[in-house]
């Protein structure tokens, strides 16, 4: 059996991420969702999201990369919510049964107000 070879990064809430008012969260998740948004126009990035009712509150989001791992985690570690200490970055590779997974051209969101408008 042949299998398609992904990398994938977990981002985890780190233990010491720094308190942040509401007005600098905003405005770093702002950040995290266009670096994200440009990485998926450049095509590194196949699909990214936020992950939600998880078992451990620290997983925040998981990404499929269409690159290896070192220049996934070299472009994961330039995120602003990496650079600010909020977030860590897990490396992985994901094997899938070759053709199992096809990935549409979805943009992904700029921003807070863009993801979370109708």
């Amino acid at each position: 059996m042949q299998f398609d070879r992904y990398t994938v990064i977990l981002l985890t809430l780190r233990a010491d991420a720094p308190v942040m008012t509401d007005e600098e969260a905003a405005d770093l998740q702002n950040r995290h969702l266009a670096h994200g948004a440009g990485l998926r126009d450049r095509g590194l990035v196949l699909a990214r999201g936020p992950l939600t009712d998880q078992d451990d509150e620290r997983y925040r989001g998981f990404s499929i990369w269409s690159v290896d791992q070192e220049t996934a985690r070299r472009h994961a570690e330039a995120d602003p919510a990496v650079q600010a200490g909020r977030l860590a970055v897990e490396v992985m590779t994901w094997m899938m049964p070759a053709g199992n997974l096809h990935f549409s051209d979805v943009p992904s969101p700029r921003s807070v107000a863009e993801a979370t408008a109708d």
